[in-house]
Order: structure tokens, then sequence, then C-alpha cells
């Protein structure tokens, strides 16, 4: 995408038959997969939180990877996750993020998120015993669709935890 001014506000816009740079290059290289962006996206992205830079970034991602992501989640706000895997158990924690203070210091109010609904990849050689959320004290409903689960979350506010116990 070729620059263009960002003062005055009225003449914030591409230019016709500007630079014909691409503005991302993707790339096989054997079985791998290599995405390039020559702008600055990321820093972009860090910066002004804009949802098609997100967008792009995580598509990016998952072309690169070529494979089914171990965990999706699918909901309103922002969520940090991570996923631990044990012998006998996985859990998933989930932190809510979503604050319009969340990159500027301290948070000044916790604004709970709903209704997360979550696809949760296992080995094919495990069997879910039980799921529950470890903050909300509670078993949760899933359903087990060849080797994911899927369940959804009540209201999250700060944090809960998605326990897996296999059999």
């Amino acid at each position: 995408m070729p620059s263009y001014p960002d003062l005055p506000m009225e003449s914030v816009f591409t230019r016709p038959g500007g630079a014909q740079c691409p503005g991302v290059y993707l790339h096989r290289v054997g079985n791998g997969r290599v995405v390039y962006f020559p702008g600055d996206l990321d820093r972009t992205f860090w910066q002004v939180l804009a949802v098609d830079h997100g967008m792009l970034l995580r598509n990016a991602v998952e072309w690169a990877t070529d494979e089914v992501p171990h965990v999706k989640v699918e909901g309103p706000g922002i969520l940090d996750l991570a996923v631990w895997e044990q012998k006998a158990s996985m859990t998933l924690h989930l932190v809510n993020l979503t604050n319009p203070m969340m990159w500027k210091g301290p948070v000044r109010e916790i604004v709970p998120v709903t209704g997360q609904k979550i696809a949760l990849r296992v080995q094919s050689d495990r069997r879910v015993r039980r799921v529950h959320l470890l903050v909300a004290a509670r078993d949760v409903p899933y359903r087990t669709d060849g080797d994911t689960i899927y369940l959804e979350t009540p209201s999250i506010g700060l944090h809960e935890v998605v326990a897996v116990d296999f059999s």
C-alpha cells in the first residue's frame, strides 16, 4: 500500500497511481510457508489496535502454520490464551484484557466478557472425562466431535481456567 499523509484530515487517503508495491508476500518453500510484510504492520497494530490489522496478522499466522489451531475462541472482547497439557489433564487459561486502558497503564475497571465459544483440540488417544471451570467452580457442558471438544463459558471477569480431565 503506498504511503499517504496523515494530516490534514481531508488529505488522508491513498493517491491513484501510487507505488505498486505488494503489502504482503506469501511463499512456499518445500513443505514450509513464509509470510513477509514489507511494511510495519505488527508495530502499527500494537499502536492503533485496528481490527483489520489484527485479522491480517492472524490470517497470516494461520496460513503459515498450515494446521488446525489447538484452540479457537470466539466471542466479544479481547482475551489472552494459554494452553497447558499434562499427562492426565489440559488447562486453558483465559485472561480478560477487555478494557479501554488495557495497553495504557493500570486497569481502572474490569469489563466482563460473556459467552466465549471454545473449540479445544485434544490428542486422538485421549478420552475426556470431565470439563470444569476453576474460577466459576463448576462443571460446564461440552460436546465432542472427533478430536475437538466444544464448550461455552459464562461471563468472564478477570480470569477463567477451563480444566479438562482425561480418563
